[in-house]
């Protein structure tokens, strides 16, 4: 017997079927899911199912990638602050609901129930979420794009195997820092076609200036560096 549902007549049959899919995954391993689960779990008809995806690994698709479209974060452009940015990132990942959902989702197909064919869908629809939100034209990325783009999703994956045990002991305190937002603003800057060395620039010469007072002024003049110098009248 199908478990009670009290969304079936209130989501579409494909958005039951994907909830489906990821309450079987949570339960038991992928290669033990079944269509027939599928169908009985969603309160839905083989009809219906077939008329929607032509097996599990097409759903298995659609779920994954519907999941990834829901969780893409703000990227922080050159004249952003990296820590507003990563801040409201972190505070929505921590703190609502339904962002918790998604990323305990996605988190099982870095874990023990999923298959390597989960895991290569999961860091497929990964690469193609950030070279869209990136703007990335997907059919010029360069040789250093492809290694970034490779660093992130792995360390994503990473994380998501680690879920588990980090979702109840890790507080939004903890992720609300600013060599993290730092290193956030770094990948995104380096996969974009932001222009890397004014950014940099921009948020050292703010963050010197805070810290040298106002008597400092900053000389961009270098194409490479940023340097504190004395304004006339002050000591050197």
């Amino acid at each position: 017997m199908p478990r009670p549902r009290n969304d079936s007549e209130l989501l579409p049959a494909k958005d039951r079927m994907e909830n489906a899919f990821w309450e079987l995954l949570a339960d038991r391993e992928y290669r033990r899911i079944t269509v027939t689960d599928i169908v009985r779990e969603a309160g839905v008809n083989r009809n219906s199912f077939y008329y929607h995806y032509s097996g599990l690994p097409e759903l298995a698709d659609s779920a994954i990638m519907h999941l990834m479209q829901q969780a893409r974060p703000a990227i922080p452009g050159p004249d952003s602050d990296p820590g507003e940015t990563w801040r409201a990132n972190m505070d929505e990942a921590m703190r609502d609901p339904a962002a918790r959902q998604r990323i305990g989702r996605l988190a099982l197909i870095a874990g023990p129930h999923s298959s390597p064919e989960l895991v290569d869908s999961l860091r497929d629809f990964g690469r193609l979420t950030l070279v869209d939100t990136l703007q990335v034209d997907p059919e010029r990325v360069d040789l250093k794009t492809e290694l970034m783009l490779d660093f992130t999703v792995g360390g994503l994956l990473a994380v998501l195997r680690r879920w588990p045990e980090l979702s109840d002991r890790i507080e939004p305190e903890d992720l609300l820092n600013e060599d993290l937002a730092m290193l956030a603003m770094g990948l995104c800057l380096s996969m974009s076609k932001a222009d890397m060395l004014s950014s940099w620039r921009r948020i050292f010469r703010d963050d010197v200036a805070g810290a040298a007072g106002p008597s400092a002024v900053i000389d961009t003049a270098d194409a490479d560096t940023a340097a504190v110098r004395p304004q006339k009248g002050t000591d050197a």
